[in-house]
């Protein structure tokens, strides 16, 4: 049998997007086999039981419930747009028409993808603040799209920057990326990895700049239920003028902690929206039918219970404030400094207070790394070998002219269970005394 020929090799299209982060940690930790996984963005434990048991409920083997093992509605099994629709329409201020308003999808990574696709062209300029999650770079460069990006800095005022709060855009600098060209910003609010909550006065800013030169904005507030302390979750979308220009993508598997389930959403203006439903029609098409109906009715219970001490997405923040203080005292505790996150499960250890310890050991560890040579993957790396420990390296989630802003962080998850708290916690101490 001949050997592949360069006719059938990756597409030019593809070129420069064969490495990818999430697939060589976890790689490195199924190899390894006995990490403390505090990397990717997913809990430990069973999700909301109220919720499994919805889906519990769709899946008995009753001919009455033929109809939920087969294709949905395309754009969204009705009883879960309807439910979104309900929900965005209180917090937007917008009424919204759940039939041409609301696109159920494949994850947020659909809802992502969809808007990109069908939005961006050759030619066209999109603005991503950086750091971010790091799909939105190769979805823009697929679809055609140039990426200019806009890095979030730490204060120089504020002092040794420990609250993502400290993190700010220079909005000169950003007004200045505004051309002709521009036709659409990227913004992750909750912010992941940094975990910023962008402020009213911020959100206000950028809102600003996007009506002056007709910018779209593309929202990923997949982590919109997890703000801690007096912190309030902003919809850019609720702002005066920006409902028109604005899609916002949403997330079952971080509303309620089911990331495997891989359902998503976008909600925006109908002459928006229908640019998402052509590009997924001609795709998937649809999404599982069970899953829909399950976190349809789960958003009806907490659409009663919104505001209230027993909505599971209150116990959620609640539950997740505790793990943020104890896996951020575990940091500091390991001669580390914690940035704390205003919101999201994530949380950004600076650790070049290691580096005269282990620097040796970095190096020859860097000259295993020609795919990834920075400063952070040599460090993740080091810290999954040595200690057991599994994280994320932020230089992952910055363009390539950035990468170096991240080189001093590590990312860790803090939605475990208490017990893998207690086990990085351990490792995180020893690495100290060591």
């Amino acid at each position: 049998m001949a050997g592949t020929t360069s006719r059938f090799q990756v597409d030019e299209k593809y070129k420069g997007l064969e490495s990818n982060i999430w697939i060589e940690l976890n790689t490195l930790n199924d190899d390894l086999g006995n990490c403390v996984n505090l990397g990717q963005g997913f809990p430990d434990y069973q999700p909301a039981l109220h919720i499994v048991e919805h889906l519990a409920a769709v899946c008995k083997p009753d001919p009455e419930l033929y109809a939920f093992h087969q294709y949905a509605r395309a754009f969204g099994h009705p009883r879960l747009a309807k439910a979104l629709a309900t929900l965005y329409t209180r917090l937007v201020g917008v009424q919204i028409d759940w039939a041409s308003e609301v696109l159920v999808t494949g994850g947020a990574y659909g809802a992502l993808f969809y808007t990109i696709m069908s939005n961006i062209g050759k030619g066209d300029e999109v603005i991503i603040v950086e750091p971010y999650f790091d799909c939105y770079e190769p979805m823009v460069l697929l679809a055609g799209g140039t990426p200019v990006y806009i890095p979030l800095k730490p204060d120089e005022n504020s002092g040794d920057s420990t609250s993502s709060a400290q993190w700010k855009l220079d909005m000169k600098e950003l007004s200045s990326l505004f051309n002709a060209k521009t036709k659409a910003i990227i913004l992750n609010t909750p912010n992941n990895p940094l975990g910023k909550v962008f402020s009213r006065e911020e959100l206000t800013d950028i809102a600003r700049l996007c009506m002056k030169h007709d910018v779209l904005v593309i929202s990923d507030e997949v982590y919109e239920w997890i703000v801690y302390g007096e912190e309030e979750h902003i919809r850019i979308a609720s702002l005066p003028g920006m409902w028109e220009r604005t899609v916002t993508i949403g997330s079952a598997g971080k509303t309620f902690s089911l990331t495997g389930w891989k359902l998503g959403w976008a909600y925006g203006p109908a002459s928006l929206m229908r640019n998402l439903q052509i590009a997924h029609q001609n795709c998937t098409y649809m999404c599982q039918t069970p899953e829909q109906e399950a976190v349809g009715a789960a958003l009806e219970n907490e659409l009663e219970l919104l505001g209230k001490p027993t909505s599971y997405f209150h116990q959620m923040r609640k539950e997740l404030t505790l793990k943020r203080e104890q896996l951020s005292k575990a940091i500091s505790d390991a001669g580390m400094t914690p940035i704390l996150p205003q919101g999201g499960y994530f949380i950004l250890a600076k650790w070049t207070s290691l580096k005269k310890k282990i620097g040796k050991e970095l190096e020859s560890q860097g000259e295993k790394l020609k795919a990834w040579p920075y400063e952070d993957m040599k460090f993740a790396i080091w810290l999954a070998k040595n200690k057991q420990l599994l994280g994320i390296p932020p230089s992952a989630f910055y363009s390539l002219p950035h990468k170096h802003l991240g080189g001093d962080y590590i990312r860790f998850n803090f939605f475990k269970r208490k017990e893998t708290l207690e086990k990085a916690d351990n490792i995180l101490r020893a690495l100290k005394e060591s």
